[in-house]
């Protein structure tokens, strides 16, 4: 089975549970900054999944990989 993008809230408890704090937002966005590396992403918000490259993105600025992927 192919793995399947995360929704965006999914990927927000992740970001919190690596050590991302939740920075002030406007608009459709969730900012994120982590204070121990530094690296600052950002997450849409919506109802639907990720799209494959976003997930991606996100996760390469935050310097993370997907558990099992």
């Amino acid at each position: 089975m192919q793995d399947m993008p995360w929704k965006p809230a999914k990927m927000v408890r992740f970001l919190k549970k690596n050590g991302f704090i939740e920075q002030p937002k406007k608009g459709g966005h969730r900012k994120f900054f982590n204070p121990t590396t530094g690296r600052k992403t950002e997450v849409p918000m919506h109802n639907k999944e990720l799209k494959k490259m976003t997930e991606k993105a996100i996760l390469e600025e935050a310097g993370l990989e997907k558990p099992g992927g």
